[in-house]
């Protein structure tokens, strides 16, 4: 079997390199030189787990190529998978750009009887009215008699690709039922995860977008859960794990903000395409709004019930959306840095995954919290555990804003902190 994986991102080149794994002869397409350049050489350009050693074996085996040139690998391919980005546009619609340019590039060189999988999340019914007429243009064939189409969204995440693709279902739906056979003998051959045909195009789209809005919604309602718990001077992770222990709760963590390529935009899609629909979806887009205050809620919190920000020196500690990851999209990170600059407060930042060349990259002064008057935690890596609470308050440190609920509250308290946890009341709002 041969399978071109268009887009060589932190999901799809893993991706490649099982389907390689399991036998196929597999070619990564991608734009990026720089990443094409290493696929070719047997390098990973990620900090994946497990992934290099992978590409050295695949490309000792000559099992995993790249090309720039879609058009030419797909003409040699019997399967192409298509796992690009899809961004927000300004007005938070989806951008189906990249999407329909890579599909145009495959139509060129599509052939009759190939398998076309797309995997990257998109709004329900995207595929069917914004990708295959690129498809049907490009190429002069008619998808369901000339080519086939599958939809199966990818549902891992980045640190635990390789761990949890072979495992995690592989949800599947097609444009006909040929369509559906196929991908479904594709992934139970060159991936080996347990496949889950939901039926149509439609269905599977929907079905990834339903995870990530259960999550929005979930981590919506423990961040206002927790907001109460500040106020009334309830512990709410104690009384969290206590609900949760029922069988009929499953309440999520709180947290100073939602990052990441899949929450804080895939929702979107849908509330969107609902709208288009004229279905309005209440509860998911107050959640999105919830999650996206969060950042300023806890920082007007500080300024509120300890004295304005403007002025003061306030330290950051993670750009990662997630704890271990070098992957700051959407990162919480940007929002309290954007919020404290609005409030006039001198910003600095430092996470142990990236360089300060990469921070100021991103748009941050690398710094040390013993030279700031507040500490804000927005990532809870494991190089973050342990503070030494004394020796910040002996250098100047007055308050700690723990983003993540990470750290012990008694101890920073004893040390002369003035301490902020999401949905633990300070010593202030305990009086």
């Amino acid at each position: 079997m041969k399978i071109t994986v268009v887009g060589g991102g932190r999901m799809g080149l893993p991706l490649a390199c099982v389907f390689a794994k399991h036998g196929a002869f597999v070619t990564v397409s991608d734009i990026n030189q720089v990443l094409i350049a290493s696929i070719q050489a047997g390098i990973s350009p990620y900090e994946e787990p497990g992934l290099a050693e992978l590409m050295a074996d695949l490309h000792r085996a000559g099992r995993l190529g790249a090309t720039t040139d879609t058009a030419r690998a797909t003409s040699e391919s019997e399967v192409i998978v298509i796992i690009v980005p899809a961004h927000l546009t300004p007005a938070r619609e989806i951008d189906f750009s990249i999407l329909q340019a890579a599909s145009a590039e495959i139509g060129k060189g599509l052939r009759p009887g190939a398998l076309v999988v797309y995997e990257t999340t998109v709004a329900v019914g995207g595929t069917r009215r914004c990708l295959i007429p690129v498809l049907e243009a490009h190429s002069g064939l008619k998808a369901g008699e000339d080519f086939y189409v599958a939809y199966s969204p990818e549902r891992v995440k980045a640190n635990l690709v390789l761990a949890r693709l072979e495992t995690t279902p592989k949800v599947v739906g097609g444009y006909d039922a040929v369509s559906r056979a196929r991908a479904v003998a594709l992934y139970s051959q060159y991936l080996g995860a347990p496949v889950d045909d939901v039926g149509t195009i439609e269905a599977a789209e929907m079905t990834k977008l339903l995870g990530m809005l259960y999550r929005d919604v979930n981590i919506a309602l423990a961040n206002e859960l927790a907001a109460f718990c500040e106020v009334a001077g309830v512990d709410f992770e104690r009384v969290r794990l206590s609900a949760n222990t029922d069988g009929e709760a499953n309440l999520l963590l709180p947290g100073i903000g939602v990052g990441g390529h899949c929450v804080p935009v895939y929702p979107y899609f849908l509330t969107r395409e609902s709208r288009r629909l004229g279905i309005t979806q209440r509860l998911s887009e107050a959640a999105r709004e919830i999650n996206d205050q969060q950042p300023a809620r806890e920082l007007e919190r500080v300024a509120a019930l300890w004295k304005p920000l403007s002025g003061q020196r306030v330290h950051l500690l993670g750009l990662g959306f997630r704890p271990g990851v070098k992957v700051d999209t959407f990162s919480p990170a940007y929002a309290l840095r954007d919020e404290l600059r609005q409030r006039g407060a001198q910003v600095t930042m430092e996470d142990p995954h990236y360089t300060d060349q990469e921070l100021r990259q991103a748009g941050f002064e690398p710094g040390a919290a013993e030279a700031a008057h507040v500490v804000v935690l927005g990532t809870a890596h494991e190089e973050f555990a342990r503070p030494d609470f004394a020796v910040w308050r002996g250098a100047g440190v007055e308050v700690v804003l723990d983003g993540r609920n990470f750290w012990n509250q008694e101890a920073a308290e004893a040390a002369g902190l003035l301490y902020f946890g999401i949905g633990r009341a300070s010593r202030l709002e305990r009086r």
